[in-house]
């Protein structure tokens, strides 16, 4: 189950999707971001022999590809200690250097909020 200690809905919910989507495709890593409108986009890890991406980094390509502008806020659920600086990148590349990036265990329990700084 989710923690969602200190977390509001629309953050709990782009957790939720980024767990959901870890888990459903058996990858190890699942992300969402939602952006400037609101929408939202959840991605796992690709692992193709011509095209690696970690989840994030394929969530802000989902949401470049339908429009947005911005993001307002990612999510990350991995075994992870930390959003990887190429993670972060990406995020600061759309959303900004103070966009929040949520990191959460497989369980859902938050680990970390960092900026894409």
């Amino acid at each position: 189950m989710t923690d969602s200690t200190g977390l509001g809905a629309e953050d709990r919910k782009i957790v939720t999707l980024a767990r959901s989507v870890r888990a459903r495709n058996g990858v190890p890593e699942g992300a969402a971001v939602r952006d400037e409108t609101g929408r939202t986009y959840a991605a796992g890890t690709v692992a193709l022999e011509s095209l690696k991406l970690s989840a994030l980094q394929t969530a802000v390509a989902m949401a470049v590809a339908s429009g947005a502008t911005s993001l307002e806020a990612a999510a990350v659920v991995s075994e992870a200690e930390a959003a990887s600086d190429t993670d972060r990148a990406a995020v600061r590349d759309l959303g900004g250097p103070g966009t929040p990036v949520l990191l959460a265990g497989p369980d859902g329990t938050l680990r970390a909020t960092v900026t894409a700084g």
